[in-house]
């Protein structure tokens, strides 16, 4: 997969009407490299003039043909075009602010290129991978600025794992190459992966299913040694990135959603040998390691946690379904929930330790700080006089479970569960030192720190 930077001239080709209609195009003009581009490769659409730069990046959903001027798009062009070698594209991003002619001019990794110094004489530009995973990133950049912060990485996820979904909808829904096995997106913060043993061992990727919750997935790349760049280099990073790896069943038409992975963290990736495409010569491939996400991580060289993230006070939850009870009571407790966390984080930060969150690697406690050989990890619950016994009992297991599923990756675990107030029963005290949990809430925050 390759990657372009088209050059238009907004005195000819009207950009603003394309925005507006959703940015697909059933041809474009293109002066070269007619061999060498196919459909799936990604592009940047670049304007010129003083003001200009890349306003898009999107994929190309054909390769070149050759258009007469009764196929041309007419209603973009305000001169008309003529017969010509075109390409079929389509925008998947648009960007509220044009990355400028200085931005190219100030980064090192353009230097040179033909983009700045003749950008009309050599349209369209070839792209390297280090220029285009630099160019997207800086894409990113801009969305995440103008929506005041960085894109979900996994709030806006709708599908369940079994579900399935034709390719086509699922790209239309969160972004991503519509070809390959491994497509990032640039609409969110998600790597879409997919695996099939019908066309992939053709081409050198044997994927394999450990267990249930281990998967050994093969890189991208059909020919010569496999090097991490684009697809390769977004699953490695994925957890540094923010992003989440999505796997499906299937690679066309219809596909299965096979849930959520993270990269093992203990040994993320190995090398392997395989055939190149259609049984070419032997070359160096990679296999990632994958651990669904929700399965215990027990190697203990994993660190827990990651820098807390404070929440959202303020947040009002639509009911779960149409007959919920009581909408303005499930956001009072989700309300009071968030309050009593971001309380005792202040209380950790206090103390001189650092308070954290869970990474897809850990199970999903609310905080965790270390103190000394010490991993404290806590459950905190809201508390009415209706739910009291069930809030506790679901806090109790849960720490269990923590303690459990961590004891491994720190010399010493302890579980706290964080209530709201005193409970009502006094018997929970003596369950909890019998189960190995301290029980504490506002006011009998000693019991944390004894």
């Amino acid at each position: 997969m390759t990657a372009w930077v088209l050059v238009c001239n907004p005195a000819r080709f009207r950009i603003d009407d394309l925005r507006a209609d959703g940015g697909e195009l059933d041809s474009w003009t293109v002066r070269r490299y007619l061999k060498e581009m196919q459909k799936g490769d990604l592009f940047a659409l670049w304007v010129s003039g003083p003001a200009g730069g890349v306003v898009a990046l999107g994929e190309l959903t054909g390769e070149p043909y050759w258009c007469d001027s009764e196929k041309a798009d007419h209603q973009y062009w305000a001169e008309p075009p003529g017969a010509r070698d075109a390409v079929p594209l389509k925008v998947q991003k648009w960007l509220d602010s044009p990355i400028p002619r200085a931005w190219f001019r100030d980064h090192d990794v353009f230097a040179g290129a033909g983009i700045l110094s003749q950008p009309f004489a050599g349209n369209p530009h070839r792209l390297t991978d280090d220029q285009w995973e630099a160019l997207a990133a800086r894409a990113d950049h801009i969305v995440s600025s103008a929506r005041g912060n960085e894109m979900p990485a996994g709030d806006d996820w709708h599908l369940q794992p079994g579900e399935e979904i034709r390719r086509v909808e699922l790209h239309d829904r969160y972004g991503g190459s519509r070809q390959g096995g491994i497509s990032p997106s640039l609409q969110s913060k998600n790597v879409l992966l997919f695996t099939d043993a019908s066309t992939g061992e053709q081409h050198g990727y044997e994927d394999v299913w450990i267990s249930d919750d281990h998967f050994r997935y093969t890189g991208e790349g059909q020919i010569g040694d496999q090097v991490f760049t684009k697809g390769n280099k977004a699953i490695r990073d994925h957890l540094q990135d923010g992003r989440c790896l999505r796997l499906f069943i299937g690679s066309r038409g219809t596909v299965r959603y096979a849930g959520e992975w993270i990269l093992d963290p203990s040994e993320p990736y190995s090398w392997g040998r395989a055939r190149s495409s259609n049984g070419g010569p032997e070359r160096t491939v990679i296999h990632f390691h994958l651990i669904r996400v929700g399965a215990a991580v027990t190697a203990p060289g994993v660190p827990v946690g990651s820098a807390y993230r404070v929440e959202d006070e303020t947040t009002v939850p639509a009911p779960a379904i149409p007959s919920a009870p009581d909408p303005a009571l499930v956001g009072r407790n989700l309300s009071k929930h968030r309050q009593l966390q971001n309380a005792l984080a202040e209380q950790v930060q206090a103390r001189g330790m650092k308070p954290l969150s869970p990474t897809p690697a850990d199970p999903a406690f609310d905080i965790a700080w270390h103190d000394g050989d010490t991993l404290t990890v806590t459950e905190v619950k809201s508390l009415r006089p209706e739910n009291e016994s069930h809030q506790l009992r679901t806090g109790i297991g849960q720490l269990l479970d923590y303690v459990d599923q961590l004891s491994a990756r720190a010399p010493q675990v302890r579980g706290v569960l964080w209530l709201e107030r005193t409970p009502l029963e006094e018997r929970w005290l003596g369950i909890c030192e019998r189960a190995g949990v301290v029980l504490a809430w506002p006011g009998a925050d000693a019991r944390v720190w004894e």
